[in-house]
């Protein structure tokens, strides 16, 4: 199990949290997922057996938001 914390660029209503957070949450080997709006973070447990940090990355992408960057923790 690894935890990934990545900042975004542009996270910029409320509403952004809960269609990030519904994204990867949906995502196989997510475990649990937390976006802090006014940090403008994302916090996410994952199986890394499943999936890693840059399929997670991806995601956001491919919704529209800019990772600015990414650090991944062993659990």
């Amino acid at each position: 199990m690894n935890k990934v914390t990545m900042k975004l660029d542009d996270l910029t209503c409320p509403s952004c949290m809960t269609k990030i957070e519904g994204a990867l949450g949906k995502h196989d080997g997510v475990k649990n997922v937390k976006v802090l709006f006014n940090a403008s973070k994302i916090k996410a447990e994952f199986d890394d057996s499943e999936t890693n940090a840059d399929d997670l990355a991806n995601v956001v992408t491919d919704l529209g938001y800019t990772v600015k960057s990414s650090k991944v923790k062993a659990l």
